[in-house]
């Protein structure tokens, strides 16, 4: 049992915290002009970006300084004299650079950014939690809600939810991070980030055509925790711990009950396995979470990987950007990218995952070169209109996150509450289509029960032939002829 109060994934809570940012090299003199971001007013700070004495044009900058400045009582003004400067050789044009040592001497700013419901959640439960705690991810893990005591003592639950929690019976895990916790609404239990993650009573009840493992991934295993079911492709599962348990986890038959850990033996063999199989190009290392993971244990793993001459393409599925972005660190990023070509696959289901935190984070990770797509489950009463999904599309491009797929829910036991009819998300890719840009839609796949793959599903477009014209029908509804002429076979 580990700190976390899971039997998983043992080694996480037992490491070392991460090292401190390094001080930079500095001087005692004072900057001459200041930079400023705008003035907030509710902390009374703001970010600086400080050129020394004696720089007179854009050539004369070779350090910049980055500090908070703090107004004096009733101060209207934030052109003062910051409590602490301090900075770094960096050049100026490299705002990446700028922007990656801001955040890793500042700091996370959760506090300081975050969202009027996260703020007040803090006041209320974790009122002596220090920012530097509650930006920890370690910390957020150790003080995940797990239990029915924790639950009430933070909403008001339902009858449905209380029963569940009491009873237990299902097959996933019950898990929130403190930070996940403070977007949820106390009182309303259909809220849709509620319904998520909070346990009903629904998930008690198999409806036919639901299975453990509808994808028949434990079918296509050749090796504990590796699925090889594309010719080319490979699913890699380091371990099954989430700092959060999604309700409706298409794993929630392993997910969270300590089976699959990342223990050498376990991941040699899988490695071992891939060294063989020379047909593979592409592992997506999934689970479970992998960035839950230490830096250390997913550096060991990347690297290995990145030693099999024939595997080319790596990419990570995560959630960890929506229910836990303080793991997205500046020496997260700095390991991640010494592994490219690396992409991401992060999982947001609601626009209000979107929340400054998590911008944050995923502006981390564009920074370190790392492509991010966002896969998103269509769920009943959480995602399943039009302008939820627009809004949700929309706010996941301004954090630099392109829209992948859209997920029709899979028939996992106890998930009927959450799946709705594939008619509905062929009208929610119908009703993006042609309203917004085109980086905001989503291919609407269902991934074949049985192992049969992923199965792209379009409205239908093609409305048939007359002559040598093929006849279409575009966004508004209205048809249109494109020539389309049967060349006889030669």
């Amino acid at each position: 049992m580990n700190e976390c109060g899971d039997t998983c994934c043992s080694v996480e809570s037992r490491e070392e915290e991460p090292p401190g940012s390094p001080e930079p090299p500095g001087t005692n003199e004072p900057p001459s002009r200041f930079f400023t971001s705008p003035f907030n007013l509710a902390t009374e700070s703001c970010l600086a970006v400080a050129a020394p004495p004696r720089a007179e044009t854009a050539s004369d900058l070779p350090l910049i300084a980055v500090d908070r400045l703090t107004l004096a009582p009733g101060a209207t003004s934030h052109r003062t004299a910051p409590v602490e400067v301090r900075w770094r050789r960096i050049p100026v044009t490299n705002q990446a650079a700028v922007r990656r040592w801001t955040a890793d001497l500042v700091g996370t700013p959760s506090a300081r950014r975050s969202s009027p419901p996260t703020q007040a959640f803090r006041q209320r439960f974790f009122a002596d939690v220090t920012d530097a705690q509650w930006d920890d991810w370690r910390w957020q893990a150790r003080h995940r809600i797990r239990t029915p005591e924790q639950f009430a003592h933070m909403l008001q639950l339902s009858p449905t939810e209380h029963a569940a929690l009491l009873e237990g019976g299902t097959m996933l895990p019950v898990g929130v991070t403190p930070y996940y916790m403070s977007l949820i609404s106390p009182d309303n239990p259909q809220q849709p980030l509620r319904k998520t993650v909070v346990p009903t009573t629904a998930e008690f009840t198999r409806m036919p055509g639901e299975a453990d493992d509808p994808l028949g991934e434990d079918g296509h295993s050749p090796v504990p925790g590796l699925v090889h079911r594309y010719p080319d492709r490979v699913l890699l599962l380091p371990l099954d711990f989430c700092s959060t348990y999604c309700r409706y986890c298409t794993r929630s038959r392993v997910v969270g009950h300590g089976e699959i850990v990342p223990n050498e033996a376990r991941l040699d063999a899988i490695f071992d396995y891939l060294e063989r199989a020379t047909t593979v190009r592409d592992v997506l290392i999934s689970g479970g979470d992998p960035l839950a993971l230490s830096d250390e244990r997913l550096d060991a793993i990347l690297s290995r990987l990145r030693s099999i001459p024939h595997i080319e393409f790596v990419r990570i599925g995560t959630k960890m950007p929506a229910v836990l972005p303080q793991r997205i660190t500046p020496q997260l990023c700095e390991v991640l990218r010494r592994y490219h070509p690396l992409w991401m696959s992060l999982h947001f289901v609601h626009p209000d995952e979107c929340t400054p935190e998590s911008a944050e984070a995923c502006g981390r990770l564009a920074d370190a070169g790392i492509p991010l797509g966002s896969q998103t489950v269509l769920l009943r009463g959480v995602n399943d209109n039009v302008d939820t999904m627009k809004q949700l599309v929309h706010r996941l491009l301004m954090m630099r996150v392109r829209p992948y797929y859209l997920y029709q829910c899979d028939p996992i036991s106890g998930s009927s509450h959450f799946r709705t009819p594939v008619s509905k998300g062929l009208e929610i890719i119908a009703g993006l289509r042609g309203f917004t840009t085109g980086y905001a839609v989503p291919t609407y796949v269902i991934d074949a029960p049985g192992g049969g793959g992923k199965i792209p599903l379009q409205p239908d477009n093609v409305v048939g032939r007359d002559g040598d014209d093929l006849l279409l029908r575009n966004f508004e509804g209205r048809t249109f002829r494109y020539p389309d002429p049967q060349l006889p076979m030669s």
